[in-house]
């Protein structure tokens, strides 16, 4: 079975790998921050005056801080887990250009479950119960909409989504509310149909935005108009 999971596993992202374009090689994609957690960015798009959000901050927030090293840009952080905010507080306590928040990003103002790991060693938690587990800890989440408005954000530059199977009702909410984020570095997090992965990408692409990079499931996106 986890031969067959992992055979399933490669076909699918060959597939979607389909739907990536060639990316200008003015975008300057790089890599930031740790090998494990970093993501692939298009790094002339990123400037101190940009406005980033990272949303799934873990144990490990060093593409986070690479930004604020690299850009000089204020980078916004959200994680309602426990273990999250206790590395938060060690390691970018005295960041005055790291801004955190102990929320989740879902599609409404309201509280939800996040429901554990099967690993206890695991630090990420999902409201959608990826790995269908019964214990959870109840957090307020926010939809991006109201949280851009609470913070005094008219657009974002680069959006970070690392939130557990979330990410497809948030980006439906990016797509409704017609928010202005330039760059969308998203994990479609698994397991998950192939054909609910396939749909969400069509669905970026219908509204501007190109696929540039994708590695195993962490995806970046770029809309045309940064093109």
């Amino acid at each position: 079975m986890r031969l067959f999971r992992a055979v399933r596993d490669r076909l699918a992202r060959a597939a979607l790998r389909l739907l990536v374009d060639k990316p200008s090689p003015r975008l300057h994609l790089m890599k930031v921050g740790s090998e494990a957690c970093g993501w692939t960015v298009p790094a002339s798009l990123i400037t101190e005056g940009s406005v980033c959000y990272c949303v799934g901050a873990g144990e490990d927030i060093s593409f986070d801080l690479a930004l604020i090293d690299r850009c000089g840009c204020p980078v916004y952080g959200f994680d309602p887990t426990p273990r999250a905010k206790l590395h938060v507080e060690r390691v970018a306590k005295n960041n005055p250009k790291y801004h955190f928040a102990g929320i989740g990003l879902w599609t409404a103002d309201v509280p939800m479950k996040f429901y554990a790991p099967r690993n206890p060693a695991h630090v990420s938690h999902s409201i959608t119960n990826l790995q269908h587990t019964a214990n959870f800890f109840v957090a307020d989440c926010r939809r991006l909409s109201s949280l851009m408005r609470s913070l005094g954000h008219n657009h974002i530059d680069l959006l970070k989504l690392d939130v557990e199977g979330a990410e497809y009702g948030v980006l439906e909410s990016i797509l409704a509310d017609e928010l202005r984020v330039d760059v969308i570095c998203v994990e479609f997090d698994q397991p998950a149909p192939l054909r609910r992965t396939w749909k969400m990408i069509a669905a970026l692409n219908e509204s501007g935005y190109r696929a540039v990079y994708a590695e195993r499931w962490n995806w970046t996106f770029v809309h045309e108009r940064m093109m």
